[in-house]
């Protein structure tokens, strides 16, 4: 063997007990720390120690909030950070530290280790529970009837009360909640962590549920009562007033009907005549010269059939065909007709008499299409025309009106009150003013001959007519 060769070989000898030198001085210094390109939770922890990496993460770690999931989705959140929260990586990364091998540190020269680990976490566990039984679902839960209930609202309506589905077992969701919460999870599914109480209704359960059923499709009733334009639907309550009760329940009979309640049923008749009859209502009517007046009595408005309405619902309430969630407009039967119907029935198109101006107006929806001077009953023979609100009820040409001592024929005549109407007086040369109080009429409207005739000529038969001082 040559020089040359001798030297190459110790050259090598002395290059391979360097590199086992690093690697057993390496090896000796990963003993106490992490390997060659070791991360933890996104930090690099290369020849650290446990204590140094706990540390590290400690400063990166803050108090997390848990969410808890009901059933329905529904998110509850507890902030940690208010139940004394401590979080420590030391035993995750004393159990990672003894996994490697500090005499495989060459493994990581190409390839890094990364590892995600979790905190070992305590809390205040009163704290916990406190922060747990303020939760809504919690407080909803202890206060919940652990049956069923079937009741009346404050509108008398029936509710029914399901205190058996989905109930939860507090104690035990309070219990994964503080397992969750020390193993570093944030997140607590109540369903997927059997938390619900599973629970078979007994047979008086079960009939109470059906009677509810049938309560409930009762209280949906699709006819809707209709004035004019507008609308007036049976509430739920409505319809459990309809039903005879004893004991707090519905009563049904043989065949499993419900039984109605007669009266309760001819109240609520009473009680819509009351609301949107018209005939003989007090009215607030806003006049032309600008004030709102109160006028009592006359001969217009509606009224409603109460005896023909009542047998009407009699017979149609227990009908399935009324109770299917789809509305069913009614119009109810009337004693009297008008022209218009609601709580506003005069409407937008009616004639206006203002006494105290001497003028008459007509409307036709909202627009003003006649203004004229009148005349009306004579102040100082007491034959003053009556206030009221009245209809014309009938049409003539060519009258002669009679009376007590006089006959005065008229091209036009509308009828309004009983003898009293309006009409032309063409023995008349002026009107308006306070002709009325000493030279009036005997209680008639007396209009100029040609207002009349314009007038005649759009009124219809039952147009409202307002008179008023």
């Amino acid at each position: 063997m040559n020089k040359t060769t001798k030297r190459l070989l110790f050259a090598v000898l002395i290059l391979l007990l360097f590199l086992l030198t690093v690697y057993f001085v390496l090896a000796l210094y990963y003993r106490e720390g992490f390997s060659l390109n070791t991360w933890i939770n996104g930090v690099y922890c290369t020849g650290k120690t446990v204590e140094e990496v706990n540390s590290e993460l400690l400063s990166h770690t803050e108090a997390p909030d848990v969410v808890i999931v009901d059933k329905a989705g529904e998110k509850y959140t507890i902030t940690l950070a208010d139940v004394d929260y401590h979080a420590d990586f030391s035993s995750a990364l004393e159990a990672y530290r003894q996994e490697q091998n500090p005499y495989l540190w060459v493994d990581n020269v190409l390839f890094h280790s990364r590892r995600t680990l979790a905190p070992a976490v305590t809390v205040d566990e009163e704290a916990l529970r406190r922060a747990y039984n303020a939760l809504d679902f919690v407080q909803t839960e202890q206060k919940r009837i652990k049956d069923y209930s079937l009741t009346r609202d404050a509108e008398g309506a029936y509710v029914f009360t399901d205190g058996l589905s989905d109930r939860i077992d507090l104690e035990k969701a309070f219990l994964a909640l503080k397992q969750i919460v020390e193993n570093g999870q944030e997140t607590l599914n109540l369903q997927e962590s059997g938390c619900y109480y599973e629970i078979t209704p007994d047979e008086s359960q079960k009939a109470l549920r059906n009677l509810w059923k049938e309560i409930e499709r009762f209280q949906t009733c699709d006819i809707v009562y209709c004035f004019g334009e507008e609308r007036h639907p049976m509430t739920a309550a409505d319809c459990a007033f309809f039903l005879t009760a004893e004991n707090g329940l519905p009563v049904q009979d043989e065949k499993g009907s419900f039984v109605l309640d007669e009266e309760a049923v001819t109240a609520y008749v009473q009680s819509l005549a009351e609301e949107y009859d018209g005939y003989g209502r007090t009215r607030q009517f806003r006049s032309t010269r600008g004030d709102v007046i109160t006028i009592d009595g006359g001969t217009y408005g509606s009224k409603m059939d109460r005896k023909k309405e009542t047998a009407y619902l009699l017979e149609h309430l227990l009908d399935p065909g009324v109770h299917t969630g789809t509305p069913q407009s009614h119009i109810p039967s009337y004693e009297r007709e008008a022209f218009c119907y609601g709580k506003n029935d005069i409407g937008d198109t009616y004639i206006e008499v203002d006494m105290t101006e001497q003028k008459m107006y007509y409307y036709e929806k909202g627009v003003l299409k006649l203004e004229t001077e009148i005349v009306t009953g004579n102040m100082r023979r007491r034959m003053g025309t009556p206030e009221g609100v009245n209809f014309v009820y009938n049409k003539q040409k060519n009258r002669v009106l009679r009376g007590p001592g006089y006959a005065s024929p008229v091209k036009f005549w509308m009828p309004v009150k009983g003898g009293i109407g309006i009409h032309d007086a063409g023995w008349r040369k002026e009107f308006g003013g306070d002709i009325y109080q000493t030279a009036g009429s005997h209680g008639c409207i007396n209009t100029p001959k040609d207002k009349m005739e314009e007038l005649f000529d759009c009124v219809q038969i039952g147009t409202p007519v307002v008179m008023f001082y």
